[in-house]
């Protein structure tokens, strides 16, 4: 088969089909390794959406996911779709509704707020509604489209496939309730979390004294998320694992540090609403320097129910085939960094 015009554009350029689909949006794309806050970021109009946009191509991606901003103004609301591609949606800012149906079944609403999380059902239609009258509404989406349309490289298929996965939404309607189970590994499954910051957390010291978590299995996807937490003057042992988790700082203050092994480290400070993306196999550790408990929730991949990418041990030592540094190995620059971050902020 002949290579037409469009795919011998795509092969001089050397960008992907995902890539060359997100620049036709003509969008901001905000690149680099964090995001200092996320609603500090530039917007511009996005007709195909709906509302306000910019697609965050942060280093740490490595295109195997993507996340974006979109925010609505008040009383106004996207643009109806369905794509082939999975998505989960936090709230930043502001309070709304979203509509979810299938080809021919009854719709399911459900109201959100800021610090609400959940995610799409693969290939249902969907709607968000900004139900303020005063305030607008922002979110972030991470979603798992630039590997399946580079997968794919046909973009009808992804945003038009007429397949209904009822075994992920089948029309209940109490599908979004909020209510969910437990399972063995400090599991919430869940389908929408009405509030991130107010769901309880379990122990989890193997990543550092003190140290509580939630792993989050939502809709039925193959991306997943947690939550961590850990307490004023503390930090979390250096991991490492593969592409694609957006941590998103929920509470507290304090800085990152992520390197690449044999390489300097890097320091990026933060607070509530950055968001950073640890590179593909780059060390890294939170540390918090606030005077409150440090949280943050990220959106990754690697569901535990629906494994996809190699699952890491980030809570086992790099001495015992895992991926994190023990205390007793890590780099002494690590503890003289934060000594000193802990005098400059008067936190012991």
């Amino acid at each position: 088969m002949p290579i037409d015009d469009e795919h011998l554009g795509a092969i001089a350029s050397g960008k992907s089909t995902y890539a060359t689909w997100r620049d036709g949006h003509n969008l901001p794309v905000v690149t680099g390794f964090h995001i200092r806050n996320l609603l500090d970021v530039e917007l511009a109009p996005w007709a195909w959406k709906g509302g306000r946009g910019a697609f965050l191509d942060l280093e740490g991606t490595d295109e195997t996911n993507d996340s974006y901003l979109l925010e609505l103004a008040p009383r106004t609301e996207s643009v109806p779709m369905r794509h082939i591609y999975e998505e989960m949606v936090y709230v930043i800012a502001g309070r709304g509704a979203t509509k979810v149906w299938q080809d021919g079944g009854e719709s399911v609403s459900f109201e959100w707020q800021a610090g609400s999380l959940f995610a799409i059902p693969l290939n249902a239609h969907y709607q968000h509604f900004n139900t303020s009258g005063v305030e607008s509404a922002r979110f972030i989406s991470v979603t798992s489209g630039p590997l399946v349309i580079n997968l794919y490289h046909n973009l009808e298929f992804v945003f038009d496939c007429p397949f209904s996965f009822t075994d992920r939404f089948g029309g209940k309607p109490d599908y979004f309730s909020g209510e969910g189970r437990d399972l063995p590994g400090r599991i919430w499954d869940t389908n929408f979390i009405a509030d991130v910051n107010s769901l309880p957390l379990k122990s989890w010291d193997e990543r550092g004294s003190g140290s509580t978590n939630r792993m989050l299995e939502l809709s039925e996807s193959s991306m997943a998320a947690h939550i961590s937490q850990f307490p004023v003057g503390t930090y979390k042992k250096a991991h490492r694992h593969g592409p694609g988790a957006h941590v998103i700082i929920i509470d507290g203050e304090g800085y990152s540090l992520m390197w690449p092994e044999g390489s300097d480290i890097q320091k990026f400070d933060w607070q509530v609403g950055s968001l950073v993306v640890p590179p593909d196999q780059w060390f890294h550790q939170h540390f918090n320097t606030g005077k409150i408990p440090a949280k943050y929730l990220a959106l990754r991949w690697n569901s535990k129910k629906y494994k996809v990418f190699k699952q890491y041990a980030v809570d086992l030592g790099v001495n015992a085939g895992g991926s994190q540094i023990e205390t007793e190995d890590e780099d002494p620059r690590v503890r003289e960094i934060f000594d000193a971050e802990l005098v400059k902020n008067g936190v012991r």
